[in-house]
């Protein structure tokens, strides 16, 4: 997982370029300034959206428009996986050609991002056709099994309008397969970090901090301890980073001195302050205060990352600013409100465990039964 912030540091030479000595020209600081905003409103976007939509995700009819609930246990082990997955890509890159293992991702990615994509235009594409449209229902199904024994592996609706949807998105694909543009990249990691906060969500806060806690140190080691984080990102040919040309007012689309932001950083604090603004709604007081406050501190660390990393010319682990952020100012409010136990203790089930639900029917059952005793006596 690629969680860092870099540029290419002017006038380096260029990261896979030839070794002769060349070097970039120095961007302009109106390039510098235009990319690093493009960047932080590029990483505002999918988690302002995909936080609103992980409101509604949990009731949709489709399983994979179900979330997928992060406990504390999964919490504690993915940076230990990323970490893993990380050194592991390092090696490959180091061992093996660089050209045939991008190919492999590339083909591997341009099915996800085309899937991620279609999924993020739908509800936007809905309010496009016209009421006349002839919109057809199917169902994907895959079952294990005969008999009492049936399990359904992959139980997938759809409509036509999805099926456009695909078209579309399978367009912006082949524009990424074969010329791999920063625009078709960013298209598909867009997609990509909208869909990982609306569907990745974390069962309470605690599993939150312990999660941005983690990956605060996976952050700082991997980036401040070795240079694997940042040679993987640069190596690695696939949307797993937004990225903005600093030459884009030199040379237009075809500019290729790239700024570049982890799609980590985008999603591993957009999930939590997504659980915020559910935390919000569970309240009903009509106000979206935690959630406007991390949003908040998400701009704020996002942008001291990049100061910092402008500053000293280094690429920048950026969460080690936005976990302090994202964590401190909520924790802040929530002592300011008197909402510290409130925060804490608020919990979500997952809708895929049926352990789950039934424990959540039997307390529901059971505070709703205590309640009639009460109003009997």
């Amino acid at each position: 997982m690629d969680s860092a912030l870099s540029d290419p540091h002017n006038g380096s030479a260029e990261v896979g370029g030839p070794a002769n000595g060349t070097t970039r020209p120095p961007s302009t600081p109106e390039g510098i300034a235009l990319a690093y905003g493009s960047l932080l409103l590029m990483a505002l976007l999918p988690i302002f959206f995909g936080a609103l939509r992980s409101v509604r995700c949990a009731r949709g009819k489709n399983a994979s428009d179900m979330p997928e609930t992060i406990t504390s246990r999964d919490a504690a082990r993915f940076p230990i996986i990323a970490s893993c997955t990380l050194l592991g890509l390092y090696l490959f890159f180091k061992i093996f050609s660089q050209e045939y293992i991008n190919l492999l991702l590339s083909m591997y990615f341009f099915v996800l991002g085309i899937l991620a994509l279609s999924h993020t235009i739908s509800p936007f594409m809905n309010k496009f056709f016209p009421a006349n449209f002839p919109n057809r229902q199917y169902q994907l199904l895959f079952t294990q099994g005969s008999g009492e024994n049936k399990e359904e592996i992959i139980n997938y609706e759809f409509d036509t309008k999805d099926l456009v949807c695909l078209g579309l998105s399978s367009v912006v694909g082949v524009w990424y397969l074969l010329r791999k543009h920063w625009i078709a990249n960013n298209l598909f990691g867009l997609a990509f970090s909208l869909n990982g906060v609306e569907l990745l969500h974390l069962n309470n806060v605690s599993t939150g901090c312990i999660l941005l806690g983690g990956l605060f140190i996976y952050d700082v080691f991997w980036v401040f301890g070795t240079n694997v984080m940042v040679t993987v990102a640069r190596s690695f040919e696939a949307p797993i980073k937004l990225v903005f040309p600093q030459d884009l007012l030199e040379k237009g689309l075809e500019a290729d001195n790239f700024a570049m932001l982890g799609l980590g950083d985008i999603v591993i604090p957009g999930i939590f302050i997504a659980l915020l603004l559910r935390f919000d709604i569970s309240l009903k007081k009509n106000t979206h205060t935690y959630f406007y406050t991390s949003f908040a501190a998400y701009i704020f660390g996002l942008g001291l990352t990049i100061f910092i990393m402008h500053i000293f010319k280094h690429a920048q682990p950026a969460l080690l600013y936005l976990v302090p952020a994202c964590i401190g100012f909520p924790v802040l409010v929530a002592l300011a409100k008197g909402e510290v136990t409130e925060m804490f203790s608020y919990e979500e089930s997952n809708p895929k465990d049926p352990a789950a639900a039934t424990e959540s029917k039997e307390g529901t059952e059971a505070s709703t039964s205590k309640g009639l005793e009460k109003k009997e006596k």
